[in-house]
């Protein structure tokens, strides 16, 4: 449903148009240092305004509704919403009658019988991420609270963009060729995708479970659910299957910890003290200006639909910071059962 996680439970509420939005976190150790001012940097990597993203812009100020006393978190569950204030739903009329290719307007009138509510996406919108990077700057905390007496402390989950629209990363943080793939694609009205690639370094190794609660399984089940997710590797990845076991076995060195990192820093769904590395893949924005050939369920004829209001060119350019703050949630709450 709306919740994940067994010891730190994560639960988001509300809809891209709505009141607010909002996420629920059960299982917040007490004696966590924690403010409104904590989000605000995680909370301006996912904002909006730049080259290539939507044009919608919210303040994305977070509220602490519970959960928090004079600066410490309590124990009990901590609850942090955002108001939404930059809506235009008038843009999402057309499409009770014309469903986005791409989208989930099809499939959630049909899951919920034309009752959920559409505008900007409602439940499904790239908008309910915004909580989702809050309940990562808390698993963040949790993560360094619960190592920070190791050897080596915990110090990031950090996540960068590696690809865009087939054009790999050049070591600068926006390439000359991804600002003209983006230009490119905004004037033909269409999208671009991109892949993520995230790294744990700080992970000591014994987290994790045979089979169901894998650190891969547990890991790419939060990273599955943020919208546009198509694809996921971890180490050599898909390239594994073209090696030879000489090629992609780990020799272990004579601190018990691998030499090389083939595995992604796991190995039997347990950490093995290599840093964890995973990618993954984003698919081009679904929402573009490019006329598109659709069914009509009014007329009952196929159309052309032109899609109106704001989106991103390439939405990917926002997530690193939620693919990290997934990698956190799923993290902490490992970490904490392991307690």
């Amino acid at each position: 449903m709306n919740d994940i996680g067994r010891k730190f439970r994560v639960s988001i509420f509300g809809e891209s148009h709505g009141e607010l939005i909002g996420v629920v976190l059960d299982g917040v150790p007490a004696g966590l240092e924690l403010s409104e001012e904590d989000f605000g940097h995680d909370i301006l990597r996912r904002k909006s305004g730049a080259k290539g993203t939507t044009p919608r812009i919210e303040a994305d100020q977070p509220a602490i509704v519970s959960g928090v006393f004079e600066g410490h978190t309590t124990g009990a569950p901590l609850t942090i919403t955002f108001r939404n204030g930059n809506v235009r739903s008038s843009d999402y009329e057309l499409f009770a009658a014309m469903p986005r290719p791409g989208h989930a307007d099809l499939t959630a009138a049909l899951k919920w019988a034309d009752c959920q509510d559409p505008r900007g996406g409602g439940h499904f919108s790239g908008r309910l991420t915004l909580p989702v990077v809050a309940a990562g700057v808390v698993a963040k905390k949790i993560l360094a609270d619960a190592t920070m007496l190791d050897d080596t402390p915990f110090t990031s989950v950090d996540a960068r963009i590696v690809e865009l629209g087939g054009i790999p990363a050049d070591g600068s943080e926006m390439p000359e060729a991804w600002k003209a793939a983006i230009e490119q694609a905004a004037e033909a009205g269409d999208s671009l995708g991109a892949i993520v690639e995230c790294t744990v370094p700080d992970l000591d190794p014994g987290y994790g479970e045979p089979f169901w609660d894998s650190v891969e399984s547990v890991i790419a089940h939060a990273v599955f659910s943020i919208p546009g997710v198509r694809g996921m590797e971890f180490g050599d990845g898909f390239k594994a299957s073209a090696m030879k076991g000489s090629e992609h076995n780990d020799p272990i060195g004579p601190d018990g910890r691998p030499t090389k990192n083939g595995a992604g820093g796991v190995n039997g769904g347990i950490t093995n003290g290599a840093p964890v590395v995973f990618r993954v893949a984003f698919k081009p924005t679904s929402s573009i200006r490019k006329p598109q050939e659709t069914f009509n369920f009014v007329t009952g004829e196929t159309g052309t639909l032109e899609i109106p209001g704001r989106h991103d060119v390439c939405f990917a350019l926002r997530v690193p910071v939620v693919v990290e703050a997934m990698t956190a949630i799923a993290l902490a709450d490992l970490v904490l059962l392991n307690q």
